[in-house]
């Protein structure tokens, strides 16, 4: 095959990956911030303000590794090699039929695993092409990719457990002072988020960068650094700022305000009172805009363009102002009267973390499942520019899992609140407290699978750590086992849908008659 051949399935590459892209931010990055919407530390519209910045950034500095390993990891490379052509027509018929079915399932609410989706895919166009033997089923291929499904929410369920459980036995169950407790563990929180990133970042970052290189006392000192200013910053200036913010209840009191909060003085304000002045100038000021900015025929062209704008606005606003953490909250009441309540205060505090572990988990999502939307596509783009198949010769481009990271961004603004409805309150109780240990546990085991080159799924990892953080209610009845059953059932029917639909089509699209 010639270099820069089959322009037109390239193409067709390039959109379905950026769709696949989207489609895992509708369904898999809602995983991350589920928590945190469900127990109010995060509206939705913050939530998606976070993830544009993490979900990039993590694809970005650790999303290489995966998507090699989906890329290469499944199908016997070295069987089209003689016909590298249909390499990149089953890449692109596995990312179709993975894209559709993420899609239709995120508009079910149904939270599948793109992992699996992609996977799954990823097999049926193998075997439609060379039989079974096309696909690696060692360790090194297959097998590890399956153990790490089954072992991921069992890890992470674990993790997240003994975080919640270390945490209620030490400073929920003391009521009477357990947000003086609390502000004890937060530094030890902190450094806990940045000595896990630093390490994996500064470890095994972008190969392009080549960070690996680096000298192990470099790497240690680093992570030293970075553990004594944040220790430092969360006491003396972090801590000090949850003080005054929630038993101060200085209102006056911003987000930027955390780092100068010892050296100013008591802020409190009026906040009814403002928002009414506020809300009437903004109206006032609108009126005057309308009438000042009339149509004009001079800017017919201009206003065409914004009323353009105008409806793509509106419909992501429409989207991310929908209602997710009291969704059907009716219906699980009896449910969530199971749970234990602790202390507002207390609970207000780890609202405040939990910013910080969702934020940790979004960019552990966005490094490790980034490889579903842009494995397949580092194939194709590599095959297109050689004209023969060297996977194990290059690394996967920065322009690659950008376009990646900005498809899943789009997904969640305008299509994430579906799935978030059905892994938010309805599975079991959420709060502050049980949504911080469960979103570091899940980080904890996708960062380390991800750096590890697993293509765990996020899905497994959040519904894992979500049922084990439950179960330390100590009532089983505090658990959805009903929507549970529906989650485990599309997990298990969508690698074997994917994976005859994908081979179904490729089958077609190969043996077509060609004139």
């Amino acid at each position: 095959m010639e270099p820069y051949s089959y322009s037109w399935l390239f193409i067709i590459g390039a959109i379905t990956a950026f769709a696949s892209g989207f489609g895992i931010g509708a369904n898999d990055v809602s995983n991350s911030f589920s928590a945190s919407i469900a127990s109010k530390a995060l509206s939705l519209k913050q939530a998606c303000c976070i993830a544009i910045f993490t979900e990039f950034l993590g694809a970005l500095l650790l999303g290489a590794n995966t998507s090699e390993t989906i890329g290469g990891g499944i199908i016997k490379l070295s069987l089209f090699q003689n016909r590298p052509e249909l390499l990149i027509l089953a890449m692109v018929c596995a990312m179709v039929v993975s894209t559709i079915w993420v899609l239709f399932a995120s508009s079910r609410g149904w939270p599948v695993s793109t992992t699996h989706s992609i996977v799954g895919a990823t097999i049926g166009v193998g075997v439609a092409a060379f039989g079974w033997e096309a696909i690696d089923w060692s360790f090194n291929g297959m097998g590890k990719i399956i153990a790490s499904w089954f072992i991921a929410p069992i890890v992470s369920g674990v993790v997240a457990s003994i975080v919640f459980l270390v945490t209620k036995y030490l400073v929920l169950e003391h009521r009477e002072s357990s947000f003086q407790r609390s502000l004890i563990a937060v530094p030890v929180y902190l450094c806990i988020i940045v000595i896990i990133s630093t390490f994996e970042i500064a470890y095994k970052g972008p190969s392009n960068l080549k960070l690996d290189n680096l000298k192990p006392y470099i790497i240690v000192s680093v992570i030293v650094g970075f553990t004594i200013i944040f220790a430092i910053f969360g006491h003396f200036f972090y801590v000090q700022y949850l003080r005054r913010k929630i038993l101060g209840k200085e209102n006056g009191l911003k987000w930027y305000h955390v780092f100068v909060v010892p050296f100013i003085s008591e802020r409190y304000e009026n906040t009814a009172d403002n928002a009414a002045e506020n809300g009437i100038e903004k109206q006032e000021r609108i009126e005057i805009e309308e009438n000042e900015d009339g149509p004009s025929s001079l800017n017919t062209k201009k206003n065409i363009f914004q009323l353009y704008l105008a409806a793509i606005g509106k419909f992501a606003a429409r989207s991310v102002n929908k209602e997710v953490a009291d969704y059907k909250v009716q219906e699980n009441k009896e449910m969530h009267d199971l749970a234990i309540k602790y202390d507002p205060d207390t609970e207000r505090l780890y609202s405040f973390l939990q910013i910080l572990t969702a934020s940790f988990t979004s960019f552990a999502h966005g490094s490790n499942d980034v490889s579903n939307a842009v494995g397949p596509f580092f194939i194709i783009y590599i095959t297109y520019h050689s004209g023969t198949i060297q996977l194990g010769e290059t690394t996967t481009p920065i322009w690659i899992l950008a376009l990646g990271g900005l498809a899943i961004d789009l997904g969640l603004i305008l299509y994430g609140y579906h799935v978030m409805r059905t892994l938010g309150n309805r599975i079991t109780y959420q709060s502050p407290s049980r949504g911080f240990s469960l979103e570091l546990g899940t980080s904890l085991t996708i960062v380390t699978a991800s750096k590890l080159g697993l293509p765990i799924s996020t899905t497994h990892c959040v519904t894992g750590a979500t049922t084990a953080v439950g179960l330390c209610n100590g009532n089983a009845k505090a658990i959805n086992w009903r929507l549970l059953g529906l989650c485990f059932f599309s997990w298990i029917i969508t690698v074997p849908v994917v994976a005859l639909l994908a081979g179904c089509i490729y089958s077609f699209a190969a043996h077509a008659p060609s004139q």
